[in-house]
């Protein structure tokens, strides 16, 4: 007598969807808290000088960005200054660090730096004059910005 054996039936079960829509938004959510958006549209095109000691700067939130280039609209010839939306000049930069200065902690008005981000072309004179108002408000920590010249 043959005995027959039954395989049984194995099948795949469905996979639950229903935890998706969760970890997606949770996803989301992350992103939404970590990502830092722009919120100076630059109004000055410039190309930053090459340099072999690069560094980045540790607390971005201690820093404040002052441009130095020429205008994206091409209205005048030239360099100018544009600190966050507004173009202005070497006289305004002090009430412009004081005026961001007022809105930063403690730890961050301690560690505030100046970064300048200016043309390759941008005469000596303008940066030393944008040098000399910093030091007249007594922002004594500037770095200059600058992508990393890579070595053959």
């Amino acid at each position: 007598m043959r005995r027959r054996f039954r395989r049984p039936d194995h099948s795949v079960p469905e996979l639950n969807m229903a935890s998706l829509p969760d970890l997606i938004f949770t996803v989301l959510f992350f992103f939404m808290i970590v990502t830092h958006m722009r919120d100076v549209e630059k109004q000055v095109q410039y190309q930053v000088p090459a340099g072999t000691e690069v560094e980045k700067v540790e607390h971005k939130s201690s820093v404040i960005h002052i441009y130095i280039g020429r205008p994206m609209d091409g209205s005048q010839d030239g360099f100018i200054i544009q600190l966050n939306n507004e173009v202005a000049t070497v006289a305004d930069i002090a009430r412009f660090v004081e005026s961001e200065r007022r809105h930063m902690t403690a730890d961050d008005q301690e560690r505030l730096t100046v970064s300048i981000e200016a043309d390759r072309d941008v005469p000596m004179a303008m940066i030393n004059d944008v040098k000399q108002a910093l030091r007249h408000c007594y922002a004594l920590n500037v770095s200059y910005a600058a992508t990393e010249r890579r070595s053959p």
